[in-house]
């Protein structure tokens, strides 16, 4: 995996929430890949039903992606 979802997989271990949602991407077969934006991601969660907590994990999430170089 790369791009966000393998940037997201270093915090399997963490705790809180990007540990939950590193944990949730890496047990989804579904997890997407392409197009490497927090659209694609957003959209996904969304479908799957995710709650607003975990949206707002999402944003930040991919605040820290994109700002960690």
């Amino acid at each position: 995996m790369s791009g966000f979802g393998g940037w997201l997989a270093q915090f399997t271990q963490v705790r809180g929430g990007i540990g939950d949602l590193a944990r949730d991407a890496a047990a989804d077969a579904d997890w997407p890949e392409e197009p490497d934006e927090l659209e694609t991601y957003v959209d996904h969660l969304e479908a799957a039903g995710a709650s607003t907590a975990a949206l707002e994990t999402l944003a930040d999430a991919w605040t820290r992606y994109v700002a960690r170089k």
